[in-house]
């Protein structure tokens, strides 16, 4: 996910303007949980400034540091102290429902999976079945058995734990916590699983942000707390936050979110699916479409910016255009880690990483990725 989680970890990365591991809490709320554990790693006073003890929420929150990452089986495993029955665990990485949680609550075996048919299992952990049951659960196999995917949802027994310490690590040096649930099948225990019927999203790459922004902006209801100038013109579901202004000749198209203290336009266009932060300011005449675009970032007169997330503290010169879909109308490949990826998109502008300035008539290439602190210069095309 880097550069996005160079000062911050995964799961604090912004859509619809709230982490996404609030999303993931708040959705358990809504199921009736309200003792959650947090497995803390990488930036870990990031997530305990925003959350503290949860009261905020109604609930309580204790933290525990995984000061190793050694896989999932490990980061389960830390938990061990506050947990004394039946418990579900949450990855922090993915869009859920409380419906999907409450489901597994109602369960009455002796564990339950989540799973999804997916088109590519070999990115995942995946099960075999026997009727109801889960029979055999590999990760992340090089030939897949079926295309049911774990999905990263899980009802466990307080005795996982008892399988979590004997569990060997894997040939990626790590506790997979797919192992441990294997052992438990093989002890006897009676494992089910529950189809995931509802929206699942796996933010595994920055562009994943994208597909998960667009799924919460689209269950959006407005609420204008701003200044919203005579002439401007605001469809469908806007939500705008307090002191900010949306200044005349603004044509805004929702969904859309807008954070506080913002000044947006004259005469800018805000498409649908964009979530723009606090403190951000959007000049004249600028275009932006289905963008992630977080706090204290300027976007310049005159620019444009489609299919992207966009960092902390940016500074877009003006004319700063990012190209965002290809002539030939592929898909879009992406540098990741020394080698290209398929992003599966269609349409995909820049990754950009927090306090990257970009000079006047910047142009940016489709699917780049500018590293934090990237500075380009005047009239600079970035392939």
């Amino acid at each position: 996910m880097r550069p996005l989680t160079d000062r911050r970890p995964k799961v604090m990365l912004p859509i619809g303007n709230k982490p996404i591991l609030e999303h993931i809490i708040d959705e358990a709320v809504d199921a009736g949980i309200r003792e959650f554990v947090i497995v803390t790693g990488y930036m870990e006073n990031c997530i305990k400034d925003y959350f503290a003890d949860g009261s905020q929420k109604g609930v309580s929150i204790d933290y525990v540091l995984q000061e190793e990452r050694n896989g999932t089986g490990h980061a389960i495993g830390c938990a061990e102290k506050y947990v004394d029955d039946r418990f579900i665990v949450l990855n922090g990485d993915m869009l859920i429902s409380s419906v999907q949680i409450k489901n597994l609550i109602d369960r009455v075996e002796d564990a339950v999976l989540t799973v999804k048919d997916v088109d590519e299992p070999c990115n995942f952990g995946v099960i075999c079945t026997a009727g109801d049951k889960v029979s055999r659960i590999v990760e992340k196999p090089e030939k897949p058995p079926t295309n049911l995917a774990n999905a990263g949802i899980y009802l466990f027994p307080q005795s996982i734990f008892d399988y979590i310490h004997k569990t060997p690590e894997s040939p990626r040096g790590e506790i997979e916590i797919t192992d441990s649930i294997q052992m438990l099948i093989d002890s006897g225990a009676i494992v089910g699983y529950e189809v995931f019927r509802d929206a699942w999203i796996d933010i595994g790459r920055p562009w994943d942000l994208l597909a998960a922004n667009k799924h919460v902006l689209s269950g959006l209801a407005g609420n204008i707390e701003a200044e919203v100038e005579p002439n401007a013109t605001l469809q469908g579901e806007v939500v705008v936050g307090e002191d900010t202004v949306i200044r005349n000749g603004a044509y805004i198209i929702g969904p859309v979110v807008i954070g506080k203290n913002c000044d947006i336009g004259p005469n800018c266009f805000i498409r649908p699916s964009t979530a723009i932060g606090d403190n951000v300011r959007i000049g004249n005449a600028v275009e932006i479409k289905n963008c992630v675009v977080m706090d204290n970032t300027n976007i310049g007169h005159l620019s444009y910016v489609g299919d992207s997330v966009i960092g902390q503290d940016c500074n877009f010169g003006a004319g700063t255009k990012v190209a965002n879909l290809r002539h030939d109308g592929r898909t879009i490949r992406v540098m990741v880690k020394g080698k290209k990826v398929d992003s599966g998109r269609r349409k995909l502008g820049v990754i950009m990483g927090d306090d990257v300035h970009t000079g006047v008539n910047t142009c940016i290439n489709v699917g780049c990725v500018l590293k934090t602190g990237r500075c380009t210069g005047l009239g600079e095309v970035v392939k």
